[in-house]
């Protein structure tokens, strides 16, 4: 078992539901976040917001899921933002579980 964590603008949620389902993980928790990004080191010209703190609306979705379906949930995700055409990619990390209950 394994403790997949995925990050991405809200406007990538029904996506993201529908990668899930996809790799046949039907069991997750999800719920908005406010994503940060401090622009301060940022040279002003390629600085498109014109300030030094950006947020942007994202969600957080953590499942549970066996080990045999996290590959296949990577590579849908990978390919998802290979064909992205702009700067918000969904972000995916995946943690081991020593101990569950």
């Amino acid at each position: 078992m394994k403790l997949v964590i995925i990050n991405a603008i809200q406007e990538f949620d029904p996506i993201i539901k529908q990668l899930l389902k996809q790799a046949q993980v039907h069991t997750f928790s999800y719920r908005s976040v406010i994503g940060y990004r401090d622009n301060s080191d940022d040279a002003l010209e390629s600085n498109w917001f014109a300030s030094e703190m950006h947020e942007t609306e994202s969600v957080l979705f953590y499942a549970f899921v066996p080990s045999e379906r996290v590959d296949s949930l990577f590579e849908l995700v990978h390919s998802f933002n290979q064909s992205q055409t702009t700067i918000s990619k969904i972000h995916i990390a995946v943690l081991n579980i020593e101990k569950s209950n």
